[in-house]
């Protein structure tokens, strides 16, 4: 029987340096780490001491009921809502000094496009290579060429030239996550991909995400239930009352949310965004509200 890299270590048949993927492994700084986190919006505590990390490769859904704090402790993370208690770092870093924002890439739950100058599918799209652009620089040929690709991953190359707004609610959902692609990130960021499309644009989004998965990108998805997502998700942490409830293998669907065929097309209100993740910066001080 082969003995473990620990074991020859001890009895002197290996060298004392770790294989390079163990290294590698140990050494890469957590994608997402928070610890003790708190915040509070309009005077309620909305997150009340969360510890989670998330390391590169994992997929993690985050799941809970509405008003339990998941969609807040996401934005959190990323910085897009501040602490008022606790630390979180970005790939090692606090979110206010992280600079390598083309490393993520984030789907929020609606589209906010300004309604002065229509914008198309593909000038959405293209939005997501900002963040790997140099000030002043025009798009390359390899900007143009990720913009195209993630038009096709998400089946959506024959409405490039078309408002956003002629687009229904799982179209618009596809725009957001082929912004996401075209940025090319180690880490995508969805906050509740499948609330309120159908079940063709879920599916779709499934076989996307498997994709990703298969290159060993991190997932992080935000999500009352996982419905076509399940087979992906290893690792669920369940937030409720703006806690940490479980952490570890996702739990398995009741009532409704168990029958073949349900589909996740709850209402959910609008939340503006605000910070380098955002397509529109929303009203300076105005969070979103937690769900």
């Amino acid at each position: 029987m082969q003995l473990s890299f620990i074991s020859r270590v001890v009895s002197g048949q290996a060298d004392t340096a770790p294989p390079a993927g163990v290294a590698a492994a140990s050494l890469a700084p957590a994608v997402f780490a928070m610890t003790g986190g708190q915040v509070t919006l309009e005077g309620r505590q909305v997150l009340r001491g969360v510890d989670v990390t998330i390391r590169p490769g994992e997929v993690v859904a985050v799941l809970g009921p509405n008003g339990s704090g998941k969609s807040t402790l996401v934005r959190t993370l990323l910085g897009l809502v501040p602490l008022s208690g606790g630390r979180t770092e970005l790939y090692g870093t606090p979110p206010a000094r992280f600079r390598e924002w083309w490393r993520i890439g984030y789907v929020p739950q609606r589209l906010s496009v300004g309604g002065g100058v229509p914008s198309t599918v593909r000038e959405v799209v293209a939005s997501g290579r900002i963040a790997r652009q140099r000030r002043l620089r025009p798009s390359t040929a390899a900007d143009r060429d990720a913009v195209n690709r993630a038009l096709e991953a998400v089946g959506l190359t024959d409405r490039a030239g078309d408002s956003v707004h002629s687009l229904s609610g799982g179209q618009q959902q596809r725009v957001l996550i082929a912004r996401a692609l075209a940025g090319e990130p180690d880490t995508f960021v969805m906050d509740e991909p499948t609330a309120g499309v159908d079940a063709g644009s879920q599916r779709l989004l499934a076989d996307t995400l498997t994709t990703l998965v298969a290159e060993g990108r991190t997932v992080v998805l935000v999500a009352h239930e996982l419905g076509p997502l399940e087979a992906l998700v290893r690792r669920a942490v369940v937030i409720r009352d703006g806690l940490v409830a479980h952490d570890g293998p996702p739990p398995a669907a009741v009532g409704a949310h168990a029958l073949p065929g349900h589909d996740h097309v709850h209402p959910h209100g609008f939340t503006p965004e605000c910070g380098p993740l955002s397509w529109e910066s929303g009203p300076a001080g105005q969070p979103g509200a937690a769900s």
